[in-house]
């Protein structure tokens, strides 16, 4: 093993030991706590890899091709350090990111200057409750981590103009019935090599 693929193995143990402690006991997303303390670490998901990469271009073709070419305004929830906010800035004219970790909020601020992002749980956003405020919003790999995941998305029901959630597909058996009961709600999925993901996609509330 040359020295480089040694201390590229070392970080991934590094990495995967930390979000083993840090995640500890985190079952949805009422645990802000330890879901900020595992971006104590830069890049703790490794989302800066070819396989999400390519789940963000996957993603953005599932929105240009089924919902619209591009979009005006787009809210990214659990936008994390803004490693997607960057992709999704291709399909929208304006993008809003929150995400819990503040830790995440202030890297994704300046990994993406042009976007604006906030910290916090989405029910407790000043425009929480506004009806149609944004014409599409995403939620790319986060549903599982929801408490309460029909209220979550009832939320984002009213909030956006069209939907969007996908998730790991052996998720499916714990929120993809939830997911599918949302009115005209429609699925495909894509790969990258042995890992399969599950998008779902319908209007909302303000749209029907």
């Amino acid at each position: 093993m040359t020295p480089f693929h040694l201390r590229s193995r070392v970080k991934q143990l590094v990495r995967r030991t930390w979000m083993k402690y840090a995640l500890r006991g985190v079952r949805q997303n009422d645990a802000h706590d330890r879901l900020d303390l595992a971006y104590s670490v830069p890049d703790p998901w490794h989302m800066d890899s070819a396989q999400e990469r390519h789940r963000f271009a996957e993603t953005n073709q599932v929105i240009r091709e089924r919902i619209a070419p591009r979009v005006g305004t787009l809210l990214e929830i659990g936008c994390g350090e803004g490693h997607q906010s960057e992709a999704l800035l291709d399909v929208c004219e304006a993008l809003t990111g929150i995400d819990v970790s503040p830790r995440a909020i202030e890297r994704a601020r300046r990994r993406v200057p042009g976007a604006t992002f906030a910290a916090g749980d989405i029910h407790a956003m000043p425009w929480a409750d506004e009806r149609g405020r944004f014409d599409l919003v995403t939620a790319c790999e986060v549903i599982y981590y929801m408490s309460d995941r029909a209220k979550f998305l009832a939320t984002i029901d009213a909030l956006g103009k069209h939907c969007l959630v996908t998730y790991f597909a052996p998720a499916a058996r714990k929120v993809e019935a939830e997911c599918m009961a949302m009115p005209g709600a429609q699925k495909t999925s894509f790969r990258y090599r042995d890992t399969e993901w599950v998008a779902v996609w319908w209007k909302g509330a303000s749209a029907r």
